[in-house]
């Protein structure tokens, strides 16, 4: 991947991939932002069904949330000198019997070193999800997602695991208050601070 020396061609590269062709096909791009000053990087798992066929990363009710809870301005969110928005997998994997299909395996392995090389001034990764967490935290990670979430301070301050901010995840969050009374108000400040 060393001959990979620029967002456009790592962007090119991605989608020339013969393992994309199916997405080429359906008339997919690679759907992530990323840029070479930018400050935080949200590693979520796919772009959901809307936000592919939008081309805007996280252009649904999800990001809406999300960004609530980062407290950023949609402008500053949509910024990549600030946000880098790198999923597990850059395209829409499709629909399974329980949900959207997981990102594929392998893909953030190829693709996310190359891109993180470019982006030197990264100062906080939040780790969306299972899928971000097994991939960045490895063995360190919790028993489960909820664990890990609220073991939130361990990973600090590289790392910040939080739950998907899906309207579906409604249950969980319900039973799960700590999460808006402890998580979020933290997760703010270290945004805030990064952004500074």
């Amino acid at each position: 991947m060393t001959e990979l020396a620029s967002f456009e061609q790592i962007r090119a590269a991605i989608a020339d991939d013969p393992e994309n062709a199916a997405m080429r096909e359906l008339g997919y791009a690679p759907l992530y932002t990323a840029g070479a000053t930018a400050r935080i990087a949200v590693i979520g798992q796919a772009p959901g069904r809307l936000a592919q066929a939008s081309g805007v990363p996280w252009d649904d009710a999800s990001g809406v949330r999300l960004r609530d809870w980062l407290g950023v301005t949609e402008q500053q969110f949509r910024d990549p000198a600030l946000f880098a928005l790198v999923p597990m997998d850059f395209y829409y994997p499709g629909r399974g019997t329980g949900g959207d299909l997981p990102p594929r395996r392998g893909f953030a392995a190829r693709w996310h070193p190359p891109l993180f090389a470019l982006m030197p001034d990264i100062r906080l990764k939040l780790l969306i999800g299972t899928y971000a967490q097994a991939y960045y935290l490895g063995r360190g990670r919790r028993g489960s997602l909820t664990e890990t979430v609220r073991a939130y301070e361990d990973y600090l301050p590289e790392f910040l695991p939080i739950v998907h901010p899906s309207p579906l995840n409604f249950r969980w969050q319900a039973k799960n208050p700590w999460f808006e009374a402890d998580v979020v108000p933290a997760l703010r400040a270290r945004v805030a601070a990064a952004l500074a």
